[in-house]
């Protein structure tokens, strides 16, 4: 190492200690003629939740409450094709369904985005769950690559391996903190809260795969769905443990007439009927089953 350097190195040296110490958020004791200052950073707290959405519809909260997750935004594109890209596909679809559902009436509904906003994915169903959410309709578009050909919507809902990994992390992370389904965890053993939580997850495990067969059913003719429709798999936003939830592939930006009908007015209006229709007889069905 050159002189040079060495020099360099004492001198910066106080100053990246300094600074490091300022990025942290830690005091700093300065002596300087007796006294003692001290500098002080204030720092957001880490893991802050953000901000619920507005609620709209009914004031009247016994009304079951619809939370729609307008998948990607932001800085996060999702995926694009055709020049279209999925944020911005998916929430006029996300729209869509909110004011068809508002306009009918009896419904509260949200939206986690209704703008161009980037959400961590996580944040997403966590947003449904603190909002006490009777359903959650996640919103999102497919790519096909180079194959424009493929197209259809299909409708995911959670495997039942990636139920059981999801209900074990969540049991270990609310342990003593939280409640599933009005089932206090708090004070349980891991392997009680575990078991409660994974018994609530089936349980809405199969209220999903109800609404994901009412989504089909009342698609038919009017939706164009992807011969393999109905899929379960190991994602992020449906392992709410107490919130029925679906991810709704719309159909593939890469292929012009599915992104051309998913953007029209048409098949904007096509989609929350057919969807705000499966809504409404969910509803209906949880509640006589209640």
């Amino acid at each position: 190492m050159s002189l040079r350097i060495q020099l360099w190195l004492i001198f910066l040296a106080p100053v990246l200690l300094v600074a490091g110490l300022v990025a942290f958020g830690l005091t700093i004791p300065i002596p300087h003629l007796g006294r003692e200052y001290v500098v002080r950073v204030a720092l957001p707290e880490a893991g802050s939740p953000v901000d619920l959405p507005e609620i709209l519809g009914p004031e009247d909260r016994s009304r079951p409450l619809v939370v729609i997750d307008a998948g990607h935004g932001g800085k996060d594109p999702g995926a694009s094709g055709a020049g279209y890209r999925e944020k911005d596909v998916v929430l006029g679809l996300a729209k869509a369904l909110r004011d068809e559902l508002l306009r009918q009436g009896g419904v509260r509904v949200a939206l986690t985005r209704d703008d161009d906003t980037f959400l961590v994915l996580e944040e997403r169903p966590e947003i449904a769950r603190r909002m006490s959410a009777d359903l959650f309709i996640s919103i999102h578009a497919d790519s096909a690559g180079e194959i424009s050909a493929v197209n259809g919507a299909s409708i995911y809902t959670l495997s039942s391996e990636a139920s059981s990994e999801a209900a074990a992390r969540f049991a270990e992370r609310e342990n003593n903190a939280d409640a599933v389904n009005g089932v206090q965890l708090a004070g349980k053993s891991d392997e009680i809260s575990t078991i409660l939580v994974e018994l609530s997850q089936r349980r809405v495990q199969e209220t999903s795969a109800e609404f994901a067969r009412l989504i089909t059913r009342e698609g038919q003719g009017t939706l164009r769905f992807h011969p393999q429709s109905r899929r379960s798999a190991a994602l992020a936003v449906l392992r709410a443990p107490d919130v029925p939830a679906v991810l709704y592939e719309s159909g593939f930006v890469t292929n012009p007439a599915d992104a051309e009908r998913l953007t029209s007015a048409e098949g904007k209006r096509d989609f929350a009927e057919a969807m705000a229709r499966a809504v409404r007889i969910f509803f209906a069905r949880q509640s006589s089953s209640s």
